[in-house]
């Protein structure tokens, strides 16, 4: 289980149109970092050490899952995309952008690349009073003192004020949503995401209990004969597991993001079932449909076929192993047409055919950025 960590950072500039740096900057953080929690005021200051324009200052919350030396190679990375030119010259010099680490949980760090606390943070007012707009009773983890005091205590007498302009806090995930349904082909990797985004965003995790059914390896021997005791047991277990788990509201985690939706039930039937079948079965679908909460947000995963059919076999589930390409095809081409028809449903497709969200974190960044801006 990964460990979210809670960071303060101080954002400066002095070049430039330097609201909108600041602004570009905190939506990287969110970007790249973590869900940023609180913003400061903008405090306007003279430039501190040298002779320079005079600069924006902020600081702000930040909750990650990114180690300490991890995050610093993050935001080093994030001030150079945004334009920030180091000089070899030594001193303070003016800046587009600049981004430092003032606290990360209760640590102290001590290495050749961070220093947390920083190590001047208490000696400048341009930081310690936006971090006690945001965080007046933090522990300081050296002085332990709370930071209202520290920034009392800040014998720096240059002048400082709070500029009108607001900006904007980009919103978090589980702030937009409270149930997203995810979906997508046989080995798109649906199961996986919803695990990653529970994970990440501590929301309930609602899976479909495919294992436990007893027709499914049947079916992949015959389907003729096992097709419709299959979906009708499926669409049974789906409704059951929907209704129970959605109807009970968790304090603690109230956001929803499940690995399927009920509507699969009816794409999957149309491709199995006979038609004298499929009207019956789909008599008892409408019935048990009317009944189900529709999520947020419905994201259907895209896998071409071929990397489908990988998936499949390294997975290396048995049963899964006689699927055919032009089974898969059938199944996506039922998705399609859902989507295209189900006008209600707020639906977004991602194609994840060239991704690896499970290995590599930009691409499940991307993702999650998809999802967010959607």
């Amino acid at each position: 289980m990964k460990i979210q960590k809670i960071t303060y950072l101080s954002l400066g500039t002095n070049q430039g149109n330097k609201l909108e740096n600041l602004q570009n900057a905190i939506n990287e953080i969110d970007h790249k970092v973590g869900a940023i929690q609180s913003i400061s005021s903008i405090y306007k200051t003279p430039s501190w050490g040298f002779s320079g324009n005079d600069f924006y200052n902020i600081c702000i919350k930040v909750t990650t899952y990114l180690a300490s030396e991890i995050l610093i190679k993050s935001l080093l990375e994030i001030e150079n995309e945004l334009g920030r030119v180091r000089s070899s010259k030594l001193g303070y010099q003016n800046r587009n952008i600049d981004i430092d680490i003032l606290l990360f949980d209760d640590e102290i760090i001590i290495s050749k690349t961070l220093t947390v606390p920083h190590p001047k943070m208490l000696q400048r007012k341009f930081v310690i009073i936006p971090l006690a707009e945001i965080a007046p009773s933090v522990i300081h983890p050296v002085t332990k003192q709370q930071i209202f005091i520290c920034a009392k205590s800040c014998d720096d007498n240059s002048k400082i004020t709070i500029i009108d302009e607001k900006l904007t806090r980009p919103v978090h995930l589980s702030e937009k949503y409270n149930y997203i349904a995810i979906e997508g082909n046989i080995g798109a990797g649906k199961t996986s995401l919803a695990n990653m985004i529970s994970d990440d965003f501590n929301a309930k995790l609602v899976l479909e209990r495919f294992a436990d059914n007893p027709f499914l390896p049947k079916f992949y021997k015959d389907q003729e004969r096992f097709a419709f005791p299959l979906e009708m047991s499926f669409l049974a277990d789906r409704y059951q597991q929907l209704t129970d788990d959605l109807a009970q509201f968790d304090l603690f985690k109230n956001f929803i993001v499940s690995d399927y939706y009920i509507f699969k039930s009816l794409i999957f039937a149309q491709i199995t079932l006979q038609k004298d079948e499929y009207k019956l079965y789909r008599k008892m679908f409408d019935i048990m449909y009317k009944e189900i909460t529709k999520p947020d947000l419905y994201i259907y995963l895209y896998q071409n076929t071929d990397r489908l059919l990988e998936n499949i076999k390294k997975r290396g589930r048995n049963y899964e192993q006689s699927i055919e390409a032009s089974y898969l095809k059938k199944i996506h081409n039922g998705y399609k047409n859902f989507i295209n028809t189900e006008k209600n449903l707020n639906s977004i497709i991602i194609d994840v055919s060239k991704l690896d969200f499970v290995n590599n974190y930009n691409d499940y960044n991307y993702i999650l950025n998809k999802i967010k801006h959607f």
